[in-house]
């Protein structure tokens, strides 16, 4: 797997960041008003364009520090610039370019990253020359209208261009497992332990960790990467300034990993946010180990109490059977080896092709046991599957009246394939294809 890169939007206020950001990831994630100052944090999205993808991140605007929470913001958009692998500048082209303007230009081109300036608003009647802008210093500049979409088209081409790609000498067989959960859950210590040193800053005090760590260890023979992350907090509880950006990093390293390992709190384990990151994590398709941390301040010799906790855990996690759960301990070491284990074997499941023989047998038996359901007559047809891809494992299925598949029988052909053929801490993917009577096939997903 490799990392997406980030392009970072920085800009003065109200020089159209968010309308930007908004347009490029087509979305309204980021509060768009006429005042400036609207946007207080990064937001990010991802994007993908021309068979390239990145983490796209719009910052509060660059404005004095005239106070406690301006200098965070800036301290926010230092981070995102630091993090940044390519920063787009957001100028107004319909105001003569100032020295804040001129600051910001220098900030970015001192990062050493490739940097792209964005003349917006260009639709405007007093939109000025291109030329005037060329003070600034950025060689790479597009005129673009978010409002309008002007130029968009051509902005993402000059991005796809800049951002870093991954070598072939990078795509050796190192496994990557990410470690995530809420603040003060034991990431850190889980980090050390795995890694039997002390490269984390271990703390009573929760969100110690600001940036990934990384260390790379051997274990049974394969190469292992562990990433340990900031922890995330549900949005409502998130501080304003850097703690957001850890939110992106997290992010990342989710997107980066092929495992991660979901930690909860033996002590706090029906938090809904939780679920959360295990449902992200189950979209993107990762594998996924639930693991139950500090189980040494759990009593194991009160067999009610250890039987409420996994019967809870079970529960809040149904969505995601496949997830093994594994109740350890930094502390005393409890079944920390189990987890490097049970990483090689997800990723061996995350790596298996099933012969569309097999694939197919199995489906015939399912549909015996229990024939889709239809609506007024018309019932679906499932003729055959066959395996498109790995890690995640995906499945297309072809038949006929697709459309009136109920969401239960879905879930009744993944458990079929599961008791078939495996596929433990990983999600399993589907496709479904009508057929068309002149031949043609239409696709219907269901990720």
């Amino acid at each position: 797997m490799k990392k997406l890169p980030t392009v970072a939007i920085i800009g003065q206020t109200n020089a159209g960041k968010s309308s930007l950001f908004n347009r490029i990831s087509r979305s309204r994630r980021a509060i768009v008003a006429r005042e400036e100052g609207t946007t207080r944090d990064n937001v990010m999205t991802r994007v993908e364009h021309a068979g390239s993808a990145f983490w796209l991140v719009d910052t509060a605007g660059l404005k004095d520090p005239e106070d406690d929470f301006e200098a965070t913001i800036q301290q926010q958009i230092e981070e995102a610039s630091l993090a940044a692998d390519l920063i787009l500048v957001a100028t107004d082209s319909t105001k003569y370019p100032d020295q804040s303007d001129r600051d910001i230009a220098k900030k970015a081109l001192k990062s050493q990253k490739p940097v792209i300036l964005a003349l917006n608003k260009v639709d405007l009647k007093d939109s000025l020359s291109r030329d005037e802008f060329l003070r600034l210093g950025i060689k790479d500049i597009v005129e673009v209208s978010a409002e309008h979409g002007t130029g968009i088209s051509k902005l993402l081409d000059h991005i796809a261009a800049e951002i870093p790609r991954v070598k072939a000498a990078e795509s050796e067989n190192v496994l990557k497992i990410a470690l995530i959960g809420r603040p003060n859950v034991g990431k850190s210590s889980l980090f050390n332990t795995l890694a039997k040193k002390q490269q984390a800053v271990v703390a009573n005090l929760s969100g110690t960790t600001r940036d990934l760590n990384r260390v790379e260890i051997r274990y049974q023979g394969q190469a292992i990467e562990i990433i340990d992350t900031a922890g995330v907090r549900r949005p409502g509880k998130q501080a304003v300034g850097i703690e957001k950006f850890s939110v992106l990093r997290t992010m990342q390293a989710i997107e980066e990993a092929d495992i991660c390992l979901l930690l909860v709190d033996s002590n706090e384990t029906h938090a809904q946010f939780d679920q959360k990151l295990a449902g992200i994590i189950n979209e993107v398709g990762k594998g996924l180990v639930v693991a139950l941390t500090k189980w040494d301040t759990i009593d194991s010799a009160d067999i009610a109490k250890v039987d409420e906790i996994r019967a809870g855990i079970n529960y809040d996690f149904k969505f995601v059977p496949f997830a093994p759960l594994v109740f350890t301990s930094s502390v005393s070491g409890k079944n920390v080896a189990k987890l490097l284990d049970l990483a090689l074997q997800i990723a061996d499941q995350r790596q298996k092709e099933v012969k569309t023989s097999d694939l197919n047998r199995a489906l015939r038996a399912a549909v015996a046991a229990h024939p889709p359901a239809g609506l007024k007559n018309t019932f679906p047809k499932l003729r055959y599957i066959v395996q498109t891809d790995t890690a995640p494992p995906w499945f297309v299925i072809y038949g006929s009246h697709l459309k009136f598949l109920h969401w239960s029988y879905k879930r009744y052909l993944e458990r079929t394939m599961r008791e078939t053929f495996g596929f433990e801490g990983t999600p399993i993917k589907f496709s479904f294809r009508e057929e068309k009577k002149n031949g043609r096939v239409k696709e219907r997903d269901d990720r």
